[in-house]
């Protein structure tokens, strides 16, 4: 599997929302923990939750006791179904992941072979498994799968359309964007600017980064190892841009919806963490939550956002743990605290994805290091804190 979680990727990467008078909810909401059957249960094992469609079917990935990834599938009435594609191992970081499903109930994700080579699929509703490459992509083989050294392609989501868009490695070791239309033709893309070493250059955000028009966002490594942010409208333009303000050291675009919205998280000359909000125009608002310590990367990180603007994301507290919470179009915060999410560095609770109905889908660390998967849903509003 290329990468795990944003919080690796984070790491790796290296004014309260002024538009909206934020004011924190007391929401009575549901959160169920996913575990999925087979999960491993040691630090640094265990499930994450992905992508979910409109009736509540929630798909995602996990890793067992012997570190080899499966996807599944989890229907509203808690039914799992694992996912392994033909063709995929069952070693060290081999294995299965799911990362998107559609209205209708396909899933999009990758595996990675015997010889740790990266590979795209779709999971048609009728059971039928389509494999598929991307033009470019590395096949040189490697004798130990890792997080980041996979060549070959992935995946990270489908629109309600069925188009997928994801990321190659080529044979350089560089990253390169694609998407891949209903017809099966696949086209790749760079933004200007990308770097050409390796480990440079152009990823699509994973599970909230490809919107239902076909708008992609994530973010390019330039040539000095610099993270910026971009947004590709489906007729092939992309906009490049980087965090508000002087010293930013880098920019991830996180999500982006139908109406020309991007979302993400740019680290400031105070190694502070801060949300944004940019409009389709390209005005940036800064997001900070309230809550948030403002040590060195600690901070506000947004992760996801839908059609409707709900946007969910997480803070980072003095003890350097994640607390997820959901931002309403009209400036409610909700936090989102699942039972059993650690208090430690590192620990705590992610999101993911936000549905079309608001639900939201992530993961957590517990006070053990174990991942678990959630879906969080609002029930009723019932006053302000």
């Amino acid at each position: 599997m290329l990468f795990r979680s944003k919080s690796l990727l984070l790491l790796i990467a290296m004014a309260v929302f002024a538009a909206l008078a934020m004011t924190v909810q007391a929401s009575a909401q549901k959160i169920i923990t996913i575990d999925a059957p087979g999960a491993g249960t040691d630090a640094g094992l265990g499930t994450q939750a992905n992508g979910i469609n409109p009736e509540g079917t929630v798909i995602g990935f996990y890793l067992d006791a012997d570190s080899a990834f499966h996807g599944f599938r989890r229907t509203p009435n808690g039914k799992f179904t694992k996912l392994n594609v033909p063709g995929a191992g069952t070693g060290y970081y081999q294995g299965t992941g799911g990362w998107g499903i559609t209205p209708s109930g396909a899933i999009a994700g990758d595996y990675v072979d015997v010889n740790c080579l990266e590979h795209g699929y779709i999971l048609e509703p009728d059971g039928k498994f389509i494999t598929f490459e991307a033009p470019g992509a590395g096949t040189t083989p490697i004798s130990q799968c890792t997080y980041l050294g996979e060549q070959g392609t992935t995946p990270g989501d489908i629109n309600p359309k069925g188009e997928v868009a994801g990321i190659i490695l080529d044979e350089n070791n560089v990253y390169h964007g694609f998407v891949r239309t209903l017809d099966g033709k696949v086209k790749t893309f760079d933004p200007p600017g990308a770097g050409t070493g390796p480990f440079q250059g152009t990823w699509v955000s994973f599970a909230a980064g490809f919107a239902a028009n076909g708008t992609a966002a994530g973010w390019y490594i330039d040539e000095t190892n610099t993270y910026h942010g971009y947004v590709r409208t489906p007729d092939g333009r992309i906009a490049t841009f980087d965090g508000p303000g002087e010293g930013v050291q880098g920019t991830l675009a996180e999500s982006c919806n139908s109406r020309g919205a991007t979302v993400g998280s740019y680290l400031d000359a105070a190694n502070l963490w801060h949300g944004f909000l940019r409009t389709k125009e390209g005005k940036i608002t800064t997001i900070d939550v309230p809550f948030a310590a403002t040590g060195a990367y600690d901070g506000t990180q947004i992760d996801a956002m839908n059609d409707e603007g709900i946007i969910a994301g997480n803070y980072i507290d003095a003890n350097g743990a994640n607390h997820g919470f959901v931002l309403a179009p009209d400036g409610r915060i909700t936090k989102i605290e699942p039972p059993g999410a650690g208090p430690g560095a590192g620990q705590g609770t992610v999101p993911y994805s936000v549905g079309v109905t608001g639900a939201v889908t992530g993961y957590f660390y517990d006070a053990n290091g174990v991942e678990h998967g959630f879906l969080r849903s609002e029930e009723r509003r019932v006053g302000k804190e």
